[in-house]
């Protein structure tokens, strides 16, 4: 079986948003490590401002699929947010279950 597990960066609120989808999906994150969790690398080191910031997070989303993410560390400059060029597909096994997960992720959101 092939699986999708889709990456989103983030400009400093990964946190806030797998929290919002921790809500949503109703699972506990499988892994969640902070920049501060990590040895700093001389070539590419992270801001000490941003310690507590997401290096890597991911959220069981199906049976076989994790939403991922992370903050990306200022040295690496700031993700467009405002692209629509990404997309993200989550299968689900009934219409309850899509409008479920469609109705919580609209909330706050532009449909």
């Amino acid at each position: 079986m092939v699986t999708i597990n889709p990456h989103i960066n983030f400009n400093g609120n990964a946190e806030e948003a797998f929290n919002f989808y921790k809500s949503v999906f109703g699972r506990e994150f499988a892994i969640l490590v902070r920049f501060k969790d990590i040895p700093k690398d001389p070539n590419n080191s992270w801001d000490e401002s941003e310690a507590n910031k997401i290096m890597y997070i991911a959220l069981p989303i199906g049976k076989n699929n994790f939403l991922m993410g992370n903050d990306v560390p200022s040295f690496m400059g700031k993700v467009n947010e405002e692209e629509n060029r990404s997309k993200i597909l989550i299968s689900v096994e009934s219409r309850a279950e899509a409008d479920e997960i469609f109705n919580g992720l609209s909330i706050g959101g532009k449909i």
